[in-house]
């Protein structure tokens, strides 16, 4: 059963991790996916991947910092296929992990602008299209930082907090359209963006005893987009390995 059939769905930051492999099952379940990232080789490489499949995909460049991008992107989308369903606003960015006192502003800037304004940029930009369309579904990256404190992430502590503040009121504000907004919470995902950390092994990183999968968060967002989880809207779904349970 395709999950998706004949919906359109945005994936930002979908060249790579989490959102290429969220983009790659999107289009087996039968959406029609937009493809959204700053870096035009890469992300035509998924919408080749995903066409070799027998999917149907195109990319544009966007960087979510920039409102215009935003707001191009989700136009784009609904010039090109008439319609805009689902949206997964996956692009982030994640800082160099020092104390708080020691923080580079830059580095502030940069995550507070990717993750959280990027995040609003987003939703701001997508929602009328979505209710043009007569509803549909976005899932937020938020994170597991937006529930606990963890050292030495200022930055995206404070930014997925705010991801989350702003799922709820998207989602409060616009169920009456059809339109759901949910937010997940990865806790350490095996991605490039965390190949430096120094993880540990087994229970140190959960109670299932190991790291996360693009799979695993993919199959999540599948699941929130999709007519299954049509009562669903205003949450934040952990995936975690039971990590918050402790």
């Amino acid at each position: 059963m395709k999950l998706l059939e004949n919906k359109v769905a945005i994936v930002t930051g979908g060249n790579s991790g989490i959102g290429k492999t969220t983009a790659q099952l999107f289009a087996r379940h039968g959406a029609r996916v937009v493809i959204a990232g700053r870096t035009a080789e890469t992300g035509q490489q998924v919408v080749d991947d995903i066409r070799a499949e027998g999917g149907e995909a195109i990319f544009i460049k966007t960087d979510v910092r920039r409102y215009e991008d935003c707001e191009q992107l989700a136009r784009g989308a609904f010039e090109h296929y008439g319609q805009l369903d689902v949206a997964f606003n996956n692009a982030g960015s994640l800082e160099n992990l020092v104390p708080m006192v020691d923080f580079n502003l830059e580095d502030w800037d940069r995550v507070i602008f990717t993750n959280l304004f990027g995040t609003f940029y987003s939703l701001k930009a997508q929602i009328p299209y979505m209710i043009k369309s007569g509803g549909g579904a976005i899932v937020n990256m938020a994170s597991i930082l937006a529930q606990i404190g963890f050292p030495g992430f200022t930055a995206s502590a404070a930014a997925k907090g705010g991801v989350l503040s702003l799922t709820k009121v998207a989602a409060i504000e616009n169920s009456r359209f059809g339109v759901r907004v949910n937010a997940i919470g990865p806790a350490l995902i095996d991605t490039s963006m965390i190949s430096h950390l120094d993880l540990g092994s087994g229970e140190d990183l959960n109670p299932m005893g190991r790291i996360g999968t693009t799979t695993d968060v993919a199959e999540l967002v599948l699941w929130l987009s999709s007519p299954a989880a049509s009562f669903v809207t205003g949450s934040l779904y952990p995936i975690d390995g039971g990590f918050l349970a402790r």
